[in-house]
């Protein structure tokens, strides 16, 4: 039963850290990440693969 507490007061303590901007900051948001965004991608060409599945 404690390692039960203690794994979930782990997990929520990793959650919060993981979120500090977006819990903490006003207008904070988690980052893009996807492949389409990223400025050196877009000059080699290179475009997501679920943006061509959704619109082709």
């Amino acid at each position: 039963m404690k390692i039960l507490f203690l794994t979930i007061i782990l997990v929520g303590i990793a959650i919060v850290l993981l979120g500090v901007k977006v819990f903490f900051v006003k207008g904070g948001k988690f980052p893009n990440t996807h492949i389409g965004s990223n400025p050196e991608m877009k000059k080699r060409g290179i475009k997501c693969v679920q943006h061509d599945e959704y619109y082709n």
